[in-house]
This record gives C-alpha cells, sequence and structure tokens, in this order.
C-alpha cells in the first residue's frame, strides 16, 4: 500500500518519486523526442533542464529532513513531485528552475535558524539570496518579512540580527547597480525594479487548473486547521516551524495574486509550504484505508493533469 511506502523516508522513496516524475517529464517533453525532427540542441536543454529539476528536488528534502518540518516519512517529497508533476509544461525553463533553487536556498537558511550556530551567517545568506530573488522578481520583497518572523520566532532578535539580513540584501542589488552604473544604464536598472500590483485572482479561477488550485486549497486549509489544534497548544521547535510554514503560505498566495504577469511558473514558489501542509494533514489521518484514499487521489489526479491537460 502506497501509505506503508511512504510511511518512512529512505533513499529508495527519493530515487521511486524521482522515476515517477521522470517518466511525467518525458512525456510532457514527447513531442520534442518523438514528433519533431531529432534536434541535439532540444535533447540537450531538456537534459539540462532534468538535472536542475533533480537539483531542487534534491534541495527540497534536505531541507524537510534537516529541520524536521515533517515526522520521519516521505510524504512532504512525494506531495512536492506530484504537484511539481501538475504544473510542468509551466516549470520547464531554465530561469523558473534556477529562481526556485534561489528560493529554496533562502528559505534553507531560515529554517535552519532551529539551531543557535552561524545566526549571523544565515541571516546574511538568507537576505542574500533574496536579494538575488528580488532582482529577478521585485515583489519577492515581500518575503523579507519571513526572516524577521524567524528571527523573532527563535528570539534571535537584537540589533545585529535586524541590520545582517538588510546588509546581505542590498549586497548583491548594490553590485547589479554598480554594473548598470557603470555601462551608464541607470535609468534601466530602475525600470528593473516594478513594484507595480495587480490583485487578480482570476488566472488561477479560468485556467485549465482551476479545479486543481480549488482542490489545493481546500486540503490546505483542512490541513493547516487540524494541524494547528495541535501543533500551537505544545511550546516546542515545531510549533515555531509551523508558525513560519503557515506565514510562508500565507505571503507566498498574497505575491501570486498581486504578481501582474500570471503565467503559472510562479506556482513553483507556494508548492514548498503547500506540500509541508498536506504532509503534516496527512500524518493526521489515523485509519490507513483513508490515509491511501487520499494519496491515491493525489497520485491519480496528478498523472490526469500531466497527461490530459
Amino acid at each position: 500500500m502506497l501509505a506503508n511506502f511512504l510511511n518512512k523516508s529512505k533513499p529508495i522513496n527519493f530515487i521511486v518519486l524521482l522515476i515517477l516524475f521522470f517518466i511525467g517529464y518525458l512525456f510532457t517533453v514527447f513531442s520534442t523526442f518523438f514528433v519533431n525532427t531529432f534536434n541535439g540542441d532540444e535533447f540537450i536543454k531538456s537534459a539540462i533542464l532534468m538535472l536542475l529539476f533533480v537539483l531542487v528536488f534534491f534541495v527540497y528534502n534536505f531541507i524537510i529532513s534537516k529541520n524536521k518540518l515533517t515526522h520521519d516519512n516521505s510524504y512532504a517529497y512525494y506531495f512536492f513531485t506530484l504537484l511539481t508533476m501538475c504544473f510542468l509544461q509551466e516549470l520547464i525553463a531554465y530561469k523558473v528552475l534556477i529562481l526556485a533553487i534561489i528560493y529554496l536556498l533562502f528559505i534553507r537558511k531560515l529554517y535552519s535558524l532551529r539551531s543557535s550556530k552561524k545566526v549571523l551567517e544565515k541571516l546574511f545568506d538568507s537576505g542574500f539570496w533574496l536579494g538575488i530573488l528580488c532582482i529577478f522578481e521585485p515583489l519577492t520583497i515581500v518575503l523579507f518579512l519571513l526572516i524577521y518572523i524567524a528571527s523573532y520566532l527563535h528570539k534571535k532578535i537584537t540589533i545585529h540580527t535586524l541590520l545582517v539580513p538588510i546588509i546581505g540584501f542590498i549586497t548583491p542589488i548594490f553590485l547589479y547597480f554598480t554594473y548598470f552604473f557603470w555601462f551608464d544604464k541607470t535609468e534601466e536598472f530602475i525600470q528593473n525594479f516594478d513594484f507595480s500590483i495587480h490583485f487578480d485572482a482570476q488566472f488561477y479561477t479560468q485556467s485549465k487548473f482551476n479545479w486543481v488550485f480549488v482542490c489545493l486549497l481546500i486540503f490546505t486549509i483542512l490541513s493547516i486547521f487540524f494541524k494547528s489544534i495541535g501543533a500551537l497548544s505544545v511550546n516546542n521547535t515545531f510549533r515555531k516551524n509551523w508558525i513560519l510554514i503557515i506565514t510562508n503560505f500565507s505571503l507566498l498566495l498574497i505575491l501570486l495574486l498581486c504578481i501582474p504577469e500570471k503565467n503559472g511558473d510562479e506556482i513553483i514558489y507556494i508548492l514548498f509550504p503547500i506540500s509541508i501542509i498536506l504532509a503534516n494533514g496527512v500524518e493526521l489521518i489515523n485509519k490507513k484505508i483513508l490515509k491511501n484514499i487520499v494519496l491515491y487521489f493525489f497520485l491519480i489526479s496528478a498523472i490526469s493533469v500531466c497527461v490530459l491537460l
């Protein structure tokens, strides 16, 4: 049964789910390999993109296991893999995957604040990675709030912890500005930081994935509600991480609604908190038959979306 297979976090689980994703990936690029004239450049591009996906999965799995955001199981990675398959056509691009890796590196530093080691270094790195992300997607600056929430939750608020993330954030932007200033293109630098907001959810309700978004929203809200009942009643490390995950999800939901040009690739950011929230929700289900029903529902849905849409 699927629940038994995913109940433990083992290397074989990572490999099997990676193979499942690889099959979906090949199906998505099927036309490139078999329909169109064989092109060596397209093959190399597809291979590089697949390697980037593997890197995304590896970093994601490292964050989950290292910071104990779920119990010792593979549910989160399972949901992350299936959700990535659902939006595969929108995510197959160098820029999208590179930004996803940068985002995960940013998130990795925040969740690692549970440890008291190298706090200032982690805060600087989180600000640095967010600065790079902000260069490509200015509205991600809203995630800066997440840095200070993480610092507050782990009781690491000092004058140094307040200033270091700002220094880290400014560093890549200053270097980026220096490049444009050197070539006398400061106006182009200013135009790059467009903070215009278009609060609109029509894309997600009218797109081909509207039913996917509805199902995800329902399951996510239910998982947050039931998990929070127990998680917030105990003052431990997971309680702090759970608040951070919910905040992460909320800020990204606002970000997705406010991004001016929505084409679906921005979904990759919110897959991280959603998959963790869903995993924690599934962990609450005691009856294995019900747990298997939920897991198979997501599996069948993901395969259907990947094949039919």
